[in-house]
C-alpha cells in the first residue's frame, strides 16, 4: 500500500477538522482503516485496461472513465461538486494533423530535406484546414526567453515577425553557469509549453524546439509520438503559432553547419547580452489539420464541511492519459497510462472512502477533482482555476496526486518544487509522525513542478502541493529506487 496516503490524511484532518485535540487520534486511526490495498489495485486495473482506450478526451475512453468515476463517487456516499453535477464542461478543441513526411531546408550551399519523425516531429494549434511554412526565414533566439526579473530578454534587437524561431531547451544557465536563474533547477521559463507561448506573442510564425535528452528529461521518442496525431487545447482565443515543434539535436547540428554556424552557437545563447541571430535558411512544409469542436469533462466529487463549509481543500489527480496511438515495437497501439495517472485517480477514490469513513464530518469541504486533459497541456486544470466551482479566496489547499508509489513501501515522501508553499512544513510534521521523512526532489532541471495540475492553482494563489513517490525502499539496496525512476522515464514513460 502506498503509505503517501496516511501521510496526506494526517496532514489535512487536522486541517480539515475543528480543534477537537482529544478525538484527533482516533479520528486518523478511523480514516486511516478505511484505505484499502485491494480496491486500489483492483480500480488501477480497471482504469488502465485496454477497453479504456488510453482514456483520451473525446473518446469511448473518457466516456467510459467519467462514468466509472461518477458511479464510485456515488457509491460512496460523496455529493456532486458542480450545483448538482458530478461533471464540469471544459470547452476544447480536437487538432488532428497530417504533416508532409519532409521539410525542404534551403541553405546557402544548397537544398536538402529533413525526414519527418526522425529528424523533427511538427504539429499545430491553429485550426486553419491546413498550415504551411513556404520559404520562412529562420532566427536561433537562445532559450526563447524574456524574464525581466532576471534582466533576460532573448527576443531584445530582433524583428521575428512572420519568421521562424529555433529554440533551446531548458532555461539559460542550465548546466554551465549556476548564476544565471536558478542554476539547473527549471523555472517555467523552461518548459517547452512556455516557450510556444512566449513565439506567439512576439509574432513568430512558428517556434521549434532544439530538444536534448537531458535538459529535456525525456528521450526524442516521446516528442515523436505527438507525430501525425491529434492533441486538444483550450477553445479560447489565445494567439496561437502556425507551427510549433521539436528538431533532433543531431539535425538541428546539421541545420547550423548549413548556415554556416556550429553548437558553439550554444555556448554564446548562455551568455547575458546575446542577442538572437538570424540563420541562411528558409523552411517549407505543409501540415493539413481536420478539427473537431467538442465538449471534456472535470469529475467534482464533495463531503461538505461540517462547520466551515464555504472554506475547502481540494485533492486532484488527472484522468486522461494518451489514448490510442503510435504501435510500439510490439505493435501495441494503446497508451494504457497505468501510473500516468490511473493510480493517482484510484487514489483520489481511496481518499473518499478513507474521508467518507470518519464519524464526524471535517470542519472544511472535501473536495475531489478529477481533470481531464493534463496530458495535452494542463487544460482542464487551468480551465477549473480560471472558472473556479469553489472561490479561490475559500480553497485553503490543493493537493496533487500524479503517479502514485507502486514500487514498495519508502521510507522517504519526496516535495517537487522546493519552497513553493508554507505546506511543505505541515507535510513534514505529518511525515514525522509515521517515522518517514520529507526529501526534495533530484532532477529539479527536469521542471516537474510545471508539469502538472497544481501549477494551475498555485498560480492563482491557492497553496498546492505535489509530491513524488520516494526512492528509499524498504527491503531493497540503496540504489534500486532511483534506477526504478530512470528506468521508468526511460523505457516506459508516455509508451
Amino acid at each position: 500500500m502506498n503509505r503517501v496516503f496516511p501521510v496526506f490524511l494526517i496532514l489535512f484532518l487536522a486541517a480539515a477538522c475543528d480543534n477537537r485535540t482529544a478525538s484527533q487520534t482516533e479520528e486518523k486511526e478511523e480514516g486511516l482503516q478505511a484505505l484499502n490495498a485491494d480496491s486500489l489495485a483492483q480500480n488501477i486495473r480497471t482504469l488502465s485496461a485496454d477497453d479504456f482506450m488510453g482514456r483520451k478526451p473525446f473518446t469511448e475512453g473518457e466516456k467510459k472513465t467519467i462514468d466509472f468515476l461518477q458511479q464510485k463517487f456515488s457509491q460512496l456516499g460523496l455529493e456532486p461538486g458542480n450545483n448538482g453535477s458530478f461533471l464540469q464542461e471544459v470547452p476544447m478543441v480536437n487538432i488532428e494533423t497530417t504533416a508532409d513526411s519532409v521539410m525542404q531546408v534551403q541553405a546557402p550551399g544548397g537544398t536538402f530535406t529533413l525526414r519527418g519523425l526522425h529528424d523533427y516531429v511538427l504539429w499545430t494549434e491553429r485550426t486553419d484546414p491546413q498550415v504551411t511554412l513556404n520559404q520562412d526565414d529562420v532566427v536561433f533566439a537562445g532559450y526563447g526567453v524574456v524574464a525581466p526579473e532576471y534582466n533576460w530578454n532573448d527576443y531584445a534587437g530582433v524583428d521575428v515577425k512572420g519568421k521562424i524561431v529555433m529554440v533551446m531547451v531548458n532555461d539559460p544557465g542550465y548546466g554551465v553557469d549556476s548564476a544565471l536563474f536558478k542554476g539547473d533547477t527549471m523555472t517555467y521559463y523552461g518548459r517547452w509549453t512556455y516557450k510556444f507561448e512566449e513565439a506567439a506573442r512576439q509574432g513568430a510564425k512558428a517556434c521549434i524546439i532544439i530538444h536534448k535528452t537531458k535538459p529535456a528529461s525525456y528521450p526524442f521518442t516521446v516528442v515523436q509520438n505527438n507525430w501525425n496525431g491529434s492533441r486538444l487545447r483550450l477553445n479560447d482565443q489565445r494567439q496561437y503559432c502556425t507551427a510549433v515543434g521539436w528538431v533532433s539535436e543531431e539535425a538541428a547540428a546539421k541545420l547550423l553547419q548549413a548556415a554556416g554556424q556550429d553548437t558553439t552557437l550554444y555556448a554564446k545563447a548562455n551568455q547575458r547580452g546575446f542577442v538572437a541571430q538570424p540563420l541562411p535558411l528558409k523552411l517549407s512544409t505543409t501540415i493539413r489539420v481536420k478539427t473537431t469542436y467538442n465538449k471534456t469533462y472535470n469529475v467534482i466529487a464533495k463531503i461538505p464541511g461540517a462547520s466551515k463549509p464555504d472554506e475547502c481543500i481540494i485533492y486532484t489527480a488527472h484522468w486522461d492519459h494518451l489514448g490510442i496511438g503510435k504501435p510500439d515495437e510490439k505493435g501495441d497501439s494503446i497508451y494504457n497510462g497505468a501510473l500516468d495517472n490511473a493510480s493517482g485517480t484510484a487514489g483520489l477514490i481511496e481518499l473518499a472512502r478513507a474521508f467518507k469513513s470518519l464519524e464526524q464530518a471535517p470542519a472544511r469541504t472535501i473536495v475531489f477533482l478529477a481533470v481531464t486533459a493534463e496530458e495535452q497541456g494542463l487544460w482542464g486544470s487551468a480551465y477549473y482555476a480560471q472558472n473556479p466551482v469553489f472561490p479561490v479566496s475559500k480553497t485553503v489547499a490543493n493537493i496533487n496526486m500524479d503517479g502514485l508509489n507502486l514500487l514498495g513501501k519508502a521510507k522517504d515522501l519526496i516535495i517537487v518544487g522546493k519552497g513553493q508553499s508554507d505546506l511543505e512544513d505541515s507535510l513534514e510534521n505529518a511525515a514525522d509522525q509515521l517515522e518517514r521523512k520529507v526529501t526534495f526532489e533530484t532532477h529539479p532541471e527536469a521542471g516537474y513542478y510545471y508539469r502538472s495540475d497544481h501549477f494551475n492553482f498555485a498560480k492563482v494563489g491557492i497553496p498546492a502541493l505535489y509530491t513524488a513517490r520516494g526512492i528509499e525502499i524498504e527491503g531493497k539496496d540503496a540504489g534500486y529506487g532511483k534506477k526504478a525512476d530512470e528506468d521508468y522515464r526511460a523505457q516506459h514513460y508516455h509508451r
